[in-house]
């Protein structure tokens, strides 16, 4: 899978999660949860749905690597390959 794909992906389970929100002008090394206002418990659903649509598990010690959109493409890249 590419990163493009990733990235839409990840952008496809954050519009389920947060519909009101402008995706199309994320920077992709500022942090999500500044640039759209997410809480602890969207970030969980983000989790949660990667574990349910992609069968990927992010154990909570790598949360920090979801920080931002480049690193969450580059972490979920190899585990979605």
């Amino acid at each position: 899978m590419t990163e493009a794909e990733v990235r839409q992906i990840v952008i496809d389970i954050i519009e389920d999660i947060a519909p009101d929100e402008d995706l199309d002008s994320i920077n992709d090394e500022e942090s999500l949860r500044d640039q759209l206002g997410l809480d602890s418990m969207d970030f969980l659903d983000i989790v949660m749905e990667l574990r349910k649509q992609h069968k990927v598990e992010v154990p909570e010690e790598d949360y920090p690597k979801l920080a931002t959109m480049q690193s969450t493409v580059d972490y979920l890249t190899p585990k979605l390959s």
